[in-house]
């Protein structure tokens, strides 16, 4: 298997570690609360502990943290060697005696996956379609939910030609060099943007609060370097919300929690239970 540092060098994949490294210097309190905040909604609970959480794809780490704030005994792994530093930092830093494991490891990794205990909740927010493999990923989560678990993913919005526009927005801004890579930062900006006033973007661009640079998004985010990650983020696979679904009942689970990005531009997040039973 080629490695993450490989992919990069050669254009195959963006850093995702990178930005997640620079977005890891923003969190704080307020942010970890939100995060929580989110979690518990999808999840319907307010308290995790006894139970195992599974982060496939940790990125900065805030979500194995939330869960962590919850009760969970935690375990994370990212591809990328980026995202499990900061990860680790951020372990260190708020939660250094806690029950969470870190680990530079692929999902796609059959011999990593084999040695994974099934955990009670499976987490992967915005990660598989980054795979290059998107249902291979997708069989292997659910796989690592054991009896009686739940699977909390979201993956792309298939928006048909525009999905294929941005596929291949995101494989040039990989192949590109710095210079390359901010025109295409800056115009899809401008397109994303393009019903917000001036001086609002050109603060966005910036990381200026005016438009949520710094001031976390829901879920603890940041319009930045979200940005950063929609523009690059490559591999890029998307699906609709009825595969999803369909692909997922064949395997055992029932829908508990469904929020979509209303026919556009996103993520739709979905909460499954295995055989039927619900978390809570």
């Amino acid at each position: 298997m080629t490695d993450c540092e490989t992919e990069i060098s050669q254009g195959r994949r963006f850093a995702f570690g990178r930005n997640w490294r620079q977005f890891g210097q923003l969190i704080d309190e307020t942010r970890i609360a939100s995060a929580t905040k989110s979690l518990e909604a999808a999840l319907g609970t307010t308290d995790l502990s006894g139970r195992t959480f599974l982060d496939i794809g940790c990125g900065s780490g805030l979500f194995s943290l939330a869960a962590v704030r919850m009760g969970a005994r935690v375990r994370s792994f990212d591809y990328d060697p980026d995202s499990v530093r900061t990860t680790k930092k951020l372990r260190t830093e708020f939660a250094p005696d806690s029950d969470w494991s870190v680990c530079c490891a692929s999902v796609l990794d059959p011999d990593f996956v084999q040695r994974q205990e099934p955990a009670d909740i499976v987490y992967s927010w915005g990660v598989l379609h980054h795979t290059g493999a998107l249902w291979k990923a997708m069989d292997t989560a659910c796989g690592l939910v054991a009896p009686g678990g739940t699977l909390f993913i979201s993956i792309y919005n298939d928006q048909g030609l525009e999905s294929r526009l941005w596929t291949e927005v995101k494989r040039r801004y990989n192949a590109s060099g710095p210079l390359g890579r901010r025109v295409l930062v800056t115009g899809s900006l401008l397109y994303l943007g393009r019903n917000y006033p001036l001086h609002v973007l050109a603060k966005l661009a910036r990381g200026g609060t005016a438009a949520g640079g710094t001031v976390p998004r829901p879920r603890g985010m940041s319009r930045k370097h979200d940005l950063v990650d929609w523009v690059g983020g490559y591999p890029f696979e998307v699906a609709t919300p009825e595969q999803v679904f369909s692909f997922c009942r064949e395997r055992g689970f029932e829908l508990r929690h469904l929020k979509t990005c209303k026919g556009g531009l996103g993520c739709n997040e979905f909460v499954f239970a295995l055989d039927g039973r619900a978390e809570g």
